[in-house]
């Protein structure tokens, strides 16, 4: 994907000026994964694990150009947005950046956490060549949008305002050149008949204009499968045509642990669509809420076809903890479709999920080695002094507005915010990918006043938050811990350190607990408040759509006081 260095209006403001500041730079990451799960269900030669993308990487759609699969996420409020894989194999997927990279196209500066992006639909055109991803934006007004381009790799065109209410739009193109976009809605006006209560509508869509065409929009589900059943939050619509009936495919039962995928079949794009007798055809919601290696929330699914005729589903799921919280979010999962009947069916989607799903034929296991993304439990080391991974984001805003990579690691210059700002904010983030893990970094770093502190951040959102970072009260360098719940902060400990060089931080996990530990020698490890819950990093309790992420932070209006 292209970089780009630009500067937004708003990192030149006084708010985030870089004068009179400390440097502070982060060095040698390490972050390893250590989930039982797949330490007791190893591989073998014909098999990987599922899900195929850890940590918040929910909301999957899937699109292919003869070989070449491509996978979008939502990202929220994260900069860049919209992740994109791509993989010639289903198995093994290379980031290849990001959709939206730039300023102009995303606009999130002052959205919550769980705001910005939607649920992306990516597809591929074969009659004009041309990859689109539609979405919504849930900020700056813009709504639901679309860009588009010839080459995923090389960047996507400015943003195309589309003129719909609604949510998770998604575009089809059918056999004779036309093209329609359905898309999550509320009802209309006077008929809701209960809370939860949504509709599936569908446009013609102008390929020449990249807009809807007026007057053309129709509902073709009202409420899901059975409304008698009153069924909330049908959502995430798909449209695909076999043997020459159009399939629509959507989410039912709201991202939770109803969470369902449904099927409905129709002679024509517009209707009427009539549910499949045995639906879902996807779900977890049936089993018992205690079974051992939970897979839970599954749904929201897209489906391709690979070369030889074969189909795979992508869906997001949830892997909860022992205290069943959800400190990694939504992920993505894979699974293949038996289409063999009249409608497509996820294979082994409607019995307890397992880890490991058998390889296509043919196809070696690479996650982890050449550049392919990990699974499993795996370790990702950076040394933060080259061109930053695209596992690296920011929040709200570029990183290029901040940072400075230089050949001892990345420095982090602060904004005059804090953490718990609902703005941009200095602090480069990397999912929580694991239940348990460890994440350790090296800061140089001396603060000048205590308005400074550098260190790391456990992040659900701007009202729930850990963070663990190094300060100056008087002439003496302190190390602090503190929690967010609800907005309101608390010092759990603090520790006077002699400071005469670099400092190792360093959280560790174990599914609720976490502790944070710190060397001053680079060899031994001391905590810093004892063990504490990471309850507060579960959106069951910090509410929102997001994952946890483990972000390295600087700021020049540091509140937490030793």
């Amino acid at each position: 994907m292209r970089k780009y260095f630009t500067k937004s209006l708003f990192a030149i403001a006084t708010l985030f000026s870089f004068e009179n500041i400390s440097a502070q730079i982060f060095s040698d990451f390490n972050y390893k994964g250590n989930d039982k799960i797949y330490s007791e269900n190893p591989l073998k030669t014909d098999e990987f694990y599922s899900p195929i993308l850890q940590g918040c990487y929910p909301d999957p759609s899937i699109t292919r150009k003869g070989n070449d699969y491509y996978l979008v996420n939502s990202s929220f409020s994260m900069f860049p947005g919209v992740p994109i894989f791509h993989s010639n194999d289903l198995v093994n997927w290379k980031q290849i950046g990001h959709v939206l990279d730039r300023p102009s196209q995303l606009k999130v500066e002052t959205a919550g956490v769980s705001e910005g992006i939607y649920a992306p639909d990516i597809k591929y055109n074969k009659y004009n060549d041309t990859f689109y991803m539609v979405t919504t934006q849930i900020a700056s007004g813009i709504g639901n949008m679309i860009v588009k381009t010839k080459d995923p790799a090389k960047g996507w065109s400015e943003v195309q305002k589309l003129n719909f209410d609604g949510i998770d739009p998604s575009i089809f193109f059918d056999d004779d050149g036309k093209a329609y976009i359905v898309h999550n809605d509320a009802t209309p006006k006077g008929t809701e008949q209960y809370n939860g209560h949504r509709v599936i509508k569908i446009w013609d869509y102008d390929l020449e204009k990249d807009q809807v065409v007026a007057g053309t929009d129709k509902i073709i589900v009202n409420g899901g499968v059975n409304i008698t059943q009153k069924p909330i939050w049908i959502e995430g619509p798909h449209l695909y045509k076999k043997n020459g009936k159009y399939f629509l495919m959507c989410a039912e039962g709201g991202t939770g642990g109803n969470h369902s995928e449904v099927i409905f079949m129709s002679d024509s794009p517009k209707g009427p669509f009539i549910p499949a007798e045995n639906n879902p055809i996807l779900t977890q919601r049936y089993f018992p809420k205690d079974r051992k290696d939970k897979v839970d929330w599954a749904g929201h699914a897209d489906l391709v076809e690979t070369p030889d005729g074969k189909y795979y589903g992508v869906f997001l799921g949830v892997r909860p903890n022992e205290k069943n919280r959800v400190n990694t979010g939504r992920e993505t999962f894979i699974l293949p479709v038996d289409w063999s009947g009249t409608y497509p069916v996820f294979q082994n989607g409607l019995v307890p999920m397992k880890p490991i799903v058998k390889m296509p034929k043919g196809v070696k296991n690479q996650t982890g080695q050449n550049g392919f993304f990990p699974n499993g439990n795996f370790t990702f080391s950076d040394h933060l002094n080259n061109e930053l991974d695209d596992r690296w984001i920011a929040m709200r805003g570029a990183r290029e507005n901040f940072i400075n990579v230089t050949k001892n690691g990345v420095k982090i210059n602060s904004f005059a915010t804090n953490i718990k700002a609902k703005a941009p904010v200095s602090a480069l983030f990397h999912r929580q990918q694991h239940a348990s893990f460890e994440a350790t970094v090296s800061l140089d770093f001396k603060p000048k006043s205590q308005n400074d502190l550098a260190g790391i951040t456990c992040y659900q959102n701007e009202k729930f938050n850990y963070v663990f970072g190094l300060t100056k009260k008087d002439k003496d360098f302190y190390l602090v811990l503190e929690r967010t719940e609800k907005g309101n902060s608390k010092l759990i400990s603090s520790e006077k350190i002699s400071l005469s060089k670099n400092i190792k931080l360093q959280v560790v996990a174990e599914g609720d607990d976490y502790q944070f530990n710190y060397s001053l020698d680079e060899k031994t490890f001391l905590n810093l408040g004892g063990h504490v819950s990471g309850d507060i990093l579960s959106t069951d309790v910090a509410g929102g759509f997001t994952g946890s992420l483990i972000g390295l932070y600087s700021t020049s209006t540091n509140d937490i006081q030793p």
